[in-house]
């Protein structure tokens, strides 16, 4: 076929992208600065046609093919300037991907000349590259919309305030799962097993947080090294699911997903890199964008266009001044709720987002936007509240309606159970939902997500067991990750067989576990935290697709089961109990209608604590009384909803030991310990204790009690202390 062998209609300027109507497709390409589109049609063996879109209607290429349908393999090829001076790199001979493909083919072979510029060139990146990469360059296809495919099932909608988030990588859950078949294995049609879903119900979580799904691209200099990007936070495609997390290469996959989890009840949210493209720094790639129009899609240094301005610390950094470049990630974000089912984003170095004019601006162009939205206004929308430009930090800087992960809860509760000195009155604000960030302009303790660990830093086996990262294993003479862990080894570097300090270890996780699924606000758990994964004190994985990050099933233990089992026990108390989870910040003050103060903070001794005490930087232990009746619920059994318990945590993040005296309350009940972190096991029958009575705490423990109403007998199973009670196998729920 030759170009003048196809038929090509003036067709219109929206929507962007290749739109199949039954008939034909159109195809409308945005370029403010291009002079000339050339669309490219492939073959079943490879062979291109050229057709050049004969129209050019508000920034926008386009033309209609009556002969082409869903499943033609496409790209472009743009014309114009090459004048990096002025922010143009246009080169013909590069092929070029549709920002708006919603399916991609191929794969991104890097012998290809995919550079615009020829390399090992004195002046590089101000040379022009002649060569075709078409041959060795990732490719778009057409889809049918009206295909449709399964359902994505009724959104779960849980409130926000309800909400316990689970963070997991598409590929590394499921690439060593045993009741995984291996052809599906590091898929979405992996992750749709029923084991999984079996896994993610009984743990009791209501969303899984996906790392980047988005189609990217495996950085050139870690092909080389034999790695790849495995995180994916290097996006090429905002529409396109990663070919590689398709096991059939249907987008139906992604759908049958979704709709699995949402019939479990589990909401997906998806964590998106709208910040930046892999097309690097003006030393990179050319592969879609930079072709496109570089000058639109870029922030370019004022005065000297050729450079990028980059506060994404990869390379470049999208122009969010530009409407288009609003358009695009708005567009895609619809697109991923409307046809994929989505039910929420967590978005990547969120800051340079709100980067109108080079500073962060809480009323930015998209914050604006996505605020209003019809669609995304009743979604999750979820901040990662910083980027590497200046001023980058912004926790607590996001307008109303968003929630934002919370790094001071990560570093407070860590440093807290190291036995750091000075942390009680901060973790006492953490621990309670961080109003001093998120108590302003109406927002809710759910603003605040927080967080132990996550993908990017030491799971949370690795965090009891290393004083220091060790990342060798990426190729970076062990320079990259972060040196600021909070981290302690316990008395060795590393695994152990010394029995004190592998019991000292896994007490701590409980510790930090409890506290995380006690805390107000939104917990995340990371995958596999649930069950002892190590990357083997690998803090930065990015690059390693392998059994450093992949989760290994059939090497978890007995004792690994039992905290897997002790953290749906604890989800599911949270869950039950919404004094955990209020909808309002705690004063400290009586709550209007109760005449009860919703908290208080008391010493080991049993007393309010009081200035001195907050104080005194020596202190390890903690105490928060949390009064149910204060404006909370609890369902019971039956499904009837009366006013909530009262509950007492105390933590001591000392080596010693101490006597808890518990705090009298006017209703005539007794406390009922349910978790005693250093002894762990369940128990049936353990007794309760009167006001004023002494309960021993070991070092490094946190014991939680229930207040127990006149008359009431307490669970049939609690966890607890083994010197207490009768032993019994399994993590009981909460049967009252």
């Amino acid at each position: 076929m030759t170009t003048s062998d196809v038929r090509v209609w003036p067709g219109h300027p929206h929507p962007l992208g290749a739109t199949w109507d039954g008939r034909g497709v159109n195809f409308a390409l945005f370029s403010a600065h291009a002079e000339r589109v050339e669309l490219c049609l492939f073959d079943a063996r490879g062979r291109e046609t050229r057709v050049e879109l004969p129209e050019y209607t508000d920034e926008v290429w386009h033309g209609y093919l009556p002969e082409v349908g869903p499943g033609q393999v496409y790209g472009y090829r743009v014309h114009g300037p090459h004048a990096p001076d002025r922010g143009h790199w246009f080169n013909p001979h590069k092929l070029l991907l549709d920002p708006y493909a919603r399916a991609l083919t191929g794969r991104l072979d890097w012998s290809g000349p995919h550079f615009c510029f020829q390399l090992g060139h004195p002046r590089a990146d101000l040379s022009f590259c002649t060569r075709d990469n078409a041959a060795t360059m990732l490719k778009a296809v057409v889809v049918d919309p009206a295909a449709g495919g399964p359902d994505t099932g009724t959104p779960p909608r849980h409130p926000w305030h309800t909400s316990v988030l689970y963070e997991m990588h598409v590929r590394g859950f499921t690439m060593r799962h045993p009741d995984v078949h291996e052809s599906y294995r590091g898929t979405f049609a992996g992750l749709s097993t029923r084991a999984v879903a079996d896994h993610l119900r009984a743990l009791g979580i209501t969303a899984v947080e996906l790392l980047p799904v988005h189609a990217f691209v495996h950085d050139r200099h870690l092909v080389v090294k034999g790695l790849s990007n495995y995180w994916g936070y290097n996006p090429i495609s905002f529409f396109a699911p990663h070919p590689g997390y398709l096991a059939s290469g249907s987008l139906d996959e992604v759908r049958t997903f979704v709709r699995g989890m949402h019939d479990a009840g589990i909401e997906v949210i998806l964590d998106v890199v709208y910040n930046h493209t892999g097309e690097g720094s003006q030393m990179g790639p050319m592969l879609s964008f930079r072709g496109i129009d570089n000058a639109s899609y870029y922030r370019l240094v004022p005065g000297n266009r050729r450079y990028y301005m980059d506060s994404s610390g990869c390379g470049n950094t999208l122009n969010f001044r530009h409407h288009r470049v609003i358009q695009l990630v708005m567009d895609s974000l619809r697109y991923w709720v409307q046809e994929m089912g989505v039910d929420g984003f967590r978005f990547d170095l969120a800051a340079a987002m709100g980067r109108d004019v080079g500073h962060f601006d809480r009323d930015a162009s998209f914050l604006a936007a996505a605020r209003q939205d019809p669609v995304l206004s009743r979604v999750k929308m979820i901040a990662e509240p910083w980027d590497v430009g200046e001023g980058g930090y912004q926790l607590g800087q996001f307008p109303p309606g968003w929630a934002e992960w919370n790094d001071r809860y990560r570093d407070t509760v860590r440093g807290f159970w190291r036995g750091d000195g000075g942390q009680v009155p901060d973790l006492a604000t953490r621990l309670t939902g961080s109003s001093d960030i998120f108590g302003r302009r109406g927002r809710k303790p759910w603003a605040s997500i927080n967080f132990v660990t996550a993908h990017d830093g030491f799971t949370l086996a690795d965090l009891v067991s290393y004083d220091r990262k060790h990342n060798d294993a990426n190729g970076e003479d062990n320079r990259d990750g972060t040196d600021d862990n909070r981290s302690w080894n316990h008395g060795v570097e590393g695994p152990t067989t010394d029995h004190d300090i592998t019991t000292l270890r896994r007490r701590q996780r409980v510790n930090l576990l409890a506290t995380l699924l006690l805390s107000q606000g939104v917990p995340m758990l990371l995958a596999g935290d649930e069950f002892g994964h190590s990357q083997g004190g690998n803090n930065n994985p990015y690059c390693q697709d392998n059994r450093t990050t992949w989760l290994d099933w059939d090497r978890i233990t007995p004792e690994e089961r039992r905290l897997t089992r002790l953290v749906s026990w604890l989800i599911r108390l949270r869950r039950t109990h919404s004094v955990f989870h209020r909808d309002r910040f705690l004063r400290g003050k009586v709550v209007p209608g109760t005449e009860i103060i919703d908290s208080k903070w008391v010493n080991a001794d049993g007393r309010e604590r009081q200035v001195s005490d907050w104080e005194n930087g020596d202190t390890r232990f903690v105490g928060l009384l949390l009064r149910g009746a204060a404006g909370c619920y609890y369902v019971t059994a039956t499904g009837e909803p009366r006013p909530d318990d009262s509950f007492l945590i105390c933590m001591n993040a000392g080596d010693e030991p101490l006597t808890c005296q518990l705090p009298a309350l006017d209703d005539g009940g007794a406390w009922l310990p349910l978790l005693d972190t250093a002894d762990g096991p369940v128990l049936a029958g353990a007794p309760a204790s009167e006001d004023g009575d002494a309960y021993p705490m070991a070092g490094r423990s946190l014991v939680l009690f229930r207040r127990l109403p006149v008359g009431a007998d307490g669970p049939e199973a609690v966890v607890g202390p083994a010197a207490r009670g009768r032993r019994q196998s399994g993590v009981a729920g909460d049967s009252s």
